[in-house]
């Protein structure tokens, strides 16, 4: 099933939540995957590639990101 950008975001930054609140922080290592939901997220990826387009986020995502101690 494809899923919307929208719910493939939200899906990342639950898997980001879970990391920040078990690590303290957002540094993600590239190829760090985290289970979430019973799914794999590659986590390090979302996080490498956000902060690469992070000119292309809107307001709100880097907002949800900034939330979360982001280093961009």
């Amino acid at each position: 099933m494809r899923r919307s950008q929208d719910e493939l975001w939200e899906r990342n930054m639950a898997a980001a939540r879970q990391f920040h609140a078990r690590e303290a922080h957002l540094r993600v290592p590239h190829k760090h995957v985290e289970e979430a939901d019973g799914e794999t997220i590659r986590l390090g990826a979302f996080v490498d590639n956000s902060r690469r387009r992070a000119a292309k986020l809107s307001a709100e995502r880097r907002s949800d990101l900034d939330a979360l101690g982001m280093r961009w």
